[in-house]
């Protein structure tokens, strides 16, 4: 079973432009002014030492993270994602089947069973509903989902984790005839080889380009594998490996930390003018009470109890006011 993707829709000769492009987790430095250009119809390898930002500058090439710099996408760049988490966004109600018929056209359109097989879909399989998937299932659905959408831009995250060699060499050989843009982040030496022309290694904040396949690169670094990359860890790299993780988790719990402010604090400004209303309404039934013959109001059992119920209400607002006013206090406190 061979396929093709859909034809690329036309972009400009720039595919992607990167100037000054600076990521911070906090303290933590991962990426730094950096600077690249990507031309159309380049494949790409992302190469590094987990933690030194292959997947943060795929996040930001998708606009997914805030960043400093110039992040530019050229003319027309359509770009398509393939992420761990990818199945998450898959529709659980749908069958597999359907998952992949709702987005193939053209000549895809009879090979739909042939394509599902080729990612381990077969029989009954194609019938199942996403839902009941495993997560390995549901990687696969994605990917074969993602391969079948016209786009100009692919940016793969560790596409082979799942995939056994049959599929690999098929998923391979369709992204070598891909006329678009490709980039991969991997780790998988025999996929890369043969289906990549450049190769970006990440390290130190930097990215550095090396021209040629991964061979090539490999011959430079005086390594027989991608994994050799992560074996010369040292005892400080492990340490700032454990610190980026840290200070990503930090980054993250920091913005919806902040967020929980932004909520508490909106709940008090609208307590603070419905505390404001209430008062007004007191203060003007005091001017009656105050000066009974200026008012044609009758001064009864019902006003006094609407007046009795503006003070309670007035008591309970307060008390809100008081406990928000002491969740902020303590919320900031932990900043």
């Amino acid at each position: 079973m061979h396929f093709k993707f859909p034809h690329a829709p036309h972009s400009g000769a720039v595919t992607l432009e990167l100037e000054g492009l600076t990521k911070n987790y906090g303290d933590l430095n991962v990426l730094k002014n950096i600077d690249l250009l990507i031309e159309r119809g380049s494949k790409i390898a992302f190469v590094g030492k987990n933690g030194e930002g292959k997947t943060t500058l795929s996040r930001i090439i998708l606009n997914e993270i805030e960043y400093e710099g110039i992040c530019k996408h050229g003319h027309n760049v359509k770009v398509g994602y393939f992420a761990q988490n990818q199945d998450e966004l898959l529709d659980g109600e749908k069958t597999v089947f359907q998952t992949i018929d709702q987005i193939a056209v053209g000549d895809i359109r009879p090979k739909i069973r042939s394509i599902l097989g080729s990612f381990l879909f077969s029989g009954e399989d194609v019938d199942k509903k996403v839902k009941v998937l495993s997560g390995g299932e549901k990687s696969r659905l994605a990917l074969a989902k993602l391969l079948l959408t016209p786009v100009n831009l692919l940016v793969l995250d560790e596409p082979t984790n799942h995939l056994d060699m049959r599929s690999k060499d098929i998923l391979k050989q369709a992204l070598i005839k891909y006329d678009g843009t490709l980039i991969i982040v991997s780790h998988d030496r025999d996929f890369l080889n043969g289906l990549v022309n450049l190769v970006y290694e990440f390290k130190d904040h930097k990215i550095k380009e090396y021209l040629g396949g991964i061979y090539e690169f490999l011959e430079k670094k005086k390594l027989a594998t991608l994994k050799e990359l992560e074996k010369k860890i040292s005892v400080i790299q492990t340490i700032k490996t454990v610190e980026i993780t840290n200070n990503k988790e930090q980054y993250f719990e920091k913005k919806e930390q902040e967020k929980v402010v932004r909520k508490v604090k909106t709940q008090l400004i609208a307590c603070e003018k419905k505390i404001d209303e209430i008062e007004k309404l007191i203060a003007s039934q005091d001017f009656v009470l105050a000066n009974p013959s200026k008012f044609n109001v009758k001064i009864d059992e019902e006003f006094y109890a609407k007046y009795s119920n503006y003070k309670i209400e007035l008591n309970e607002q307060m008390e809100i006011w008081e406990k928000l006013q002491m969740e902020i206090e303590e919320l900031e406190k932990m900043n």
